[in-house]
């Protein structure tokens, strides 16, 4: 009888373990994800990456987390090079020294 609890109540625990594990691999993507494959897939010219990045979220939330992305690498890249954040995305962008 007890055994017959046992295989009854294992096949609830693996199941909804499986159920976590399987759900896991599916969790949505967040926009600092989303954002960082976005750009990679532009530096790499990767039109098909860039698509399936721009889907993972909204338009709006896509924009905004490439702006945080740029914001961030602007700044160490301005630690990296001992010069103010403005002087690096200008010369990022290839304009003139303001």
């Amino acid at each position: 009888m007890f055994d017959a609890i046992r295989k009854y109540t294992a096949r609830f625990r693996t199941a909804s373990h499986a159920e976590a594990e399987g759900t896991r691999d599916r969790r949505p993507h967040n926009l600092f994800e989303a954002a960082a494959a976005y750009v990679a897939a532009c530096a790499e010219d990767d039109q098909d990456r860039m698509e399936e990045a721009a889907d993972w979220v909204s338009p709006e939330a896509l924009s905004f987390g490439v702006s945080e992305l740029a914001c961030r690498a602007v700044i160490a890249l301005a630690r990296e090079r001992d010069e103010s954040p403005r002087a690096v995305a200008r010369d990022l962008l290839g304009l003139p020294a303001a």
